[in-house]
């Protein structure tokens, strides 16, 4: 028996609504972070970036114990930030929840080899998704505003979640297509799921990070660091 016109219309009403229920998260991350990002690429691309107090680095993973290539391309940026004077200190907020893993940890390392001093940089080993970094980097280390360093894919994402956690937040994004088109587009299909999940935690639970706390003073005393 084929189905009715009025059964039709009802499913095509209901998938629509499906359609529009699954893009409204990804609307909202790009709407609130419009005008709030920048591509990192090419000869002057840290002009429109305004001044912060840190860059919130988010880890990306690690081979071998060392930055993955797309961490370390974030690492790059985060460094050019800090020598351009656009930051002045580095959060670097990654994964340490088991003692062989420990991303903040490699993080800081590469950057050491790109000239940033230790006194410029702090860690934040419970960064273990973009909502508690950002949760974290406003309540348990102080940041009022910062520069999110990511893939471009993530930025919109990154930025929107942080500016609803309270801060004043810029997103600089690596164009990874341009270096890994294959994996850039997987990462950012998911990004549907993804950006569905954190509006969740944002705007519907507003979810407290694994670890909520305590209260750190590192951020602040980076901050105080004169500039060598």
């Amino acid at each position: 028996m084929r189905p009715s016109r009025k059964a039709l219309r009802r499913a095509y009403q209901g998938a629509v609504l499906l359609s529009v229920l699954a893009l409204a998260p990804m609307t909202w991350a790009w709407l609130s972070s419009s005008g709030h990002r920048v591509t990192a690429e090419g000869a002057g691309w840290t002009a429109p970036v305004p001044p912060a107090e840190a860059a919130l680095v988010l880890g990306a993973g690690l081979y071998a114990g060392r930055p993955s290539p797309m961490l370390a391309r974030r690492l790059d940026i985060a460094a050019e930030l800090y020598h351009s004077g656009k930051v002045r200190a580095l959060l670097l907020s990654g994964d340490n929840s088991r003692e062989e893993y420990d991303e903040p940890t490699a993080m800081r390392d590469y950057l050491r080899a790109e000239g940033v001093p230790d006194a410029a940089m702090v860690l934040d080993y419970a960064g273990f998704d973009t909502w508690d970094s950002c949760v974290r980097a406003r309540q348990v280390f102080g940041a009022r505003s910062v520069t999110v360093v990511t893939q471009e894919f993530h930025v919109p994402r990154a930025v929107t979640l942080c500016r609803t956690a309270g801060l004043e937040a810029f997103g600089a994004g690596d164009d990874s297509s341009r270096r890994w088109a294959g994996i850039t587009y997987v990462y950012a299909a998911r990004e549907l799921f993804a950006t569905a999940k954190a509006f969740a935690d944002a705007k519907v639970l507003d979810a407290d990070p694994v670890f909520p706390g305590p209260r750190e003073t590192s951020l602040a005393r980076a901050l105080a660091e004169p500039r060598p």
